[in-house]
């Protein structure tokens, strides 16, 4: 990488810390050639520290380490993105991130709809939630009622308007997450399977 490590006149680079898997960013710190040197042999990311005017190893006294995934560089060549697989909270005051962030998986509205889901059952309005009503009936309903999408989309999957399939398609997506927490999970326990699956080779 031909990084301009010169262009402030301190031999220093950002260097952005993002999680591999959530995406999510832990933290910034500043890398000079000899820190990005060291970051590349033992995969373990290291900073040059501007109070210990050392290189500093993350977790190098605490063990929340950050294991090195990858290193992209940006336009301008002065700026690094690194992403990592953290062992531990990343922040010395142990939150997850340095922005006291909870460094969770998250799918866009997928997973606000999962937490309007969880919110209408905690609330337990069932004359005012829909949500809530069907969750008072019991599990059995919330699987009957999943069971009923899921041969609407099929049936519509079978004509031609996309209209009425998408928006079966929407009602069978939100029941699911429904059913998911009904039976005490979410949609990261399940993408958690996909993972797993791909990395092993399952889907051909």
């Amino acid at each position: 990488m031909n990084i301009n490590f010169n262009k402030n006149n301190d031999g220093l680079v950002p260097a952005i810390i993002q999680d591999a898997t959530t995406k999510n960013v832990l933290m910034l710190g500043y890398m000079n050639e000899e820190a990005l040197k060291k970051t590349q042999d033992t995969k373990l990311v290291t900073f040059f520290s501007r109070t210990k005017n050392r290189l500093w190893t993350k977790g190098e006294e605490s063990g929340n380490v950050l294991n090195l995934v990858n290193i992209k560089l940006d336009c301008d060549k002065d700026t690094l993105l690194v992403t990592v697989n953290p062992k531990g909270p990343t922040c010395h005051k142990g939150s997850d991130t340095c922005w006291n962030e909870a460094n969770s998986e998250s799918y866009g509205f997928l997973t606000k709809l999962e937490n309007t889901i969880q919110t209408r059952v905690e609330a337990g309005n069932i004359e005012k939630s829909y949500v809530a009503s069907l969750f008072a009936k019991g599990i059995n309903k919330v699987a009957q009622k999943v069971g009923e999408e899921a041969v609407e989309v099929v049936i519509e999957a079978k004509d031609n308007n996309d209209a009425l399939f998408l928006n079966e398609s929407a009602d069978l997506l939100f029941h699911y997450l429904m059913l998911l927490q009904a039976k005490g999970f979410k949609l990261e326990d399940v993408v958690s399977i996909l993972h797993n699956r791909n990395k092993n080779n399952f889907h051909r």
